[in-house]
């Protein structure tokens, strides 16, 4: 267990948690073209060594000390930066594997992105060296070379020897049922932000943190991610090159949402922590005002609205595609017969209520009026049939598809679709409590 008390004095433990972390930006003001020396193994050297200096300064109290806090802000913004580009890095790195459709102008996107993520290191780099050289940290001696950060593609490539067997794991239909659905409502969830075009920076600054913030980001990243975690414990194990194509394409759709999601997080986080004039402490203002001039505001918001969020909401969304089909490909088909709501047919809401039942689940109902079918999951499909129900005098009609949603309209049908004869609402059984 670490002593409390050390021998060691603050001025020179500080040297030597500045050490690696000032060797990296000496290496950084090297190189103004980053493409060919910025590697996933620099941002994890940045992210760790600014990650244990902040926790060093900040255990010494930096935050409340005039001469030490922008030197604590600097170690921040490499921090999360570095993470930010560590992160567009790695979807660059795999986007020809993922198997997603035309991807070039999210290519293009992700290349600006990392541009002005790597553009913030070089211009802080020089920054730090000089607050260091200020506090009278001494410069390491020596700084690192290429050689020490290589990229992490070769012209090699392992023997595919393990194969896929899907008879292996007889059981991965019912996690395919499970994530495909997730992923459906969680797109749903998503799409309430509405990413469909670029937002000009005034509506950036009322959508964060109003709408939009880190902790809401957060909490859709969590739910990606266990999709990914699911997926990759119970359905497939062998990475992404072999295998089920279509099964790894639905892996990719939520994989590049996760980690768009990792790079939203963490701008969401530098800017409403460290770039959002909050109004307080004059020391503070003046270092968020410093910070502006190097991590631009606005590009910031651009980068992490206009291209991670957007592209977010847009691969979850034509995921859900691909994740209606695995789900009606794998998911227990069956089929019921109930009667129709007594008095008033299907009129808006019975039809409304079987419709939210059939979206809740993702997998395809059909509602059968003798030769007839209809889609259960559209208000206007129902209410068709409804006509020609009325028209016929029919009595009781035919759901087949989806067992769990068969299962929960046969709970509605039991208490006459939500409403009494009259048409006004009624309770609705604990099972259906999703509905209200």
């Amino acid at each position: 267990m670490e002593e409390l008390t050390c021998k060691i004095t603050f001025s020179e433990k500080v040297k030597i948690y500045s050490e690696d972390y000032l060797k990296c930006c000496i290496y950084i003001t090297r190189f103004l073209e980053p493409r060919h020396y910025f590697t996933k193994r620099m941002y994890s050297k940045l992210i760790s060594t600014s990650h244990l200096l902040e926790d060093f300064l900040d255990f010494h109290g930096a935050k409340n000390n005039r001469g030490w806090y922008f030197y604590r802000e600097l170690a921040a913004t490499v921090r999360h930066i570095s993470l930010g580009c560590y992160a567009q890095q790695h979807i660059l790195n795999r986007l020809e594997y993922y198997g997603l459709e035309d991807v070039a102008t999210f290519r293009k996107e992700g290349e600006k992105t990392l541009e002005f993520l790597n553009s913030v290191l070089i211009r802080v780099a020089p920054v730090i060296l000089e607050e260091a050289a200020t506090l009278g940290i001494p410069l390491p001696a020596s700084a690192f070379e290429p050689q020490d950060f290589p990229g992490v593609i070769t012209s090699e490539v392992l023997e595919h020897n393990i194969d896929d067997d899907e008879d292996a794991v007889p059981f991965q239909g019912h996690y395919i049922v499970k994530i495909a659905s997730e992923l459906i409502a969680t797109a749903k969830d998503f799409d309430q932000f509405g990413f469909y075009e670029p937002y000009p920076y005034a509506e950036m600054l009322e959508l964060v943190p109003a709408k939009v913030n880190e902790a809401e980001i957060r909490r859709f990243q969590v739910l990606v991610h266990n999709l990914q975690s699911s997926f990759d414990t119970y359905v497939i194990h062998g990475g992404y090159r072999f295998g089920n194509r279509r099964l790894k394409q639905l892996r990719s759709h939520f994989s590049v949402s996760f980690h768009l999601l990792q790079i939203v997080s963490r701008m969401l986080h530098y800017y409403e922590r460290h770039l959002r004039v909050r109004g307080f402490k004059d020391s503070y203002k003046k270092v968020q005002e410093v910070l502006c001039d190097y991590v631009d505001p606005e590009i910031l918001l651009d980068r992490t609205v206009n291209y991670a969020l957007f592209y977010v909401n847009h691969y979850l969304s034509s995921g859900t595609q691909l994740a209606k089909e695995l789900l009606n490909e794998y998911v227990e088909q069956g089929s019921i017969t109930v009667g129709i709501p007594v008095k008033l047919g299907f009129h808006s809401r019975p039809s409304l209520m079987v419709a939210k039942i059939v979206q809740h689940y993702g997998g395809r109902v059909d509602l059968c009026v003798g030769d007839a079918v209809f889609d259960a999951s559209s208000v206007l499909d129902i209410q068709w049939a409804g006509g020609k129900i009325q028209k016929e005098a029919i009595q009781e009609v035919c759901f087949k598809g989806d067992v769990r949603a068969l299962k929960d309209i046969q709970v509605l049908a039991a208490v006459n679709y939500g409403e009494d004869s009259m048409g006004k609402g009624i309770p609705l059984p604990k099972e259906l409590t999703y509905l209200r």
